[in-house]
């Protein structure tokens, strides 16, 4: 879950997307929720697993939780760049976070990751994500 200040310089729409992303991320049995975040068509890299559209977002999304019994991500800073200006281009941002994850077999373990994310506004006005890339360490 992000951090408050982690958004000062990113509109609310955009912070309270982010903030219902991760909670769905961090919920074991949202699977079907989680592809909805995300355009039709939509390039999604999860450090070196790729996928393009919801139905192949949803099969990762399945895989990460097959070690996993619980996930927690707080996000500590989120960089947005609007070159425009105009607040109606595409919505491109760098993210930095942590995640910790509690085990099936038992254990934790956390790592830091960073994102780069491309929103686009749907014309219902919900943001989506038409890019979605994470760097993760997977050692």
């Amino acid at each position: 879950m992000p951090t408050p200040d982690a958004f000062p310089p990113v509109k609310v729409a955009v912070a309270d997307f982010f903030r219902r992303f991760y909670q769905i991320s961090d919920t074991p049995d949202a699977h079907d929720e989680y592809p909805t975040f995300f355009t039709e068509d939509a390039d999604f890299t999860m450090a070196s697993k790729r996928a393009k559209g919801r139905e192949e977002i949803l099969a990762i999304r399945k895989g990460m939780w097959t070690a996993v019994q619980s996930r927690r991500h707080v996000v500590t800073h989120i960089f947005p760049s609007d070159l425009s200006g105009d607040g109606t281009s595409p919505q491109e941002l760098m993210l930095r976070g942590t995640v910790k994850y509690g085990f099936k077999e038992g254990g934790e373990g956390g790592k830091e990751w960073g994102a780069y994310a491309k929103l686009v506004q749907a014309s219902s006005g919900v943001w989506k994500f038409a890019e979605y890339q994470v760097y993760l360490d997977t050692a």
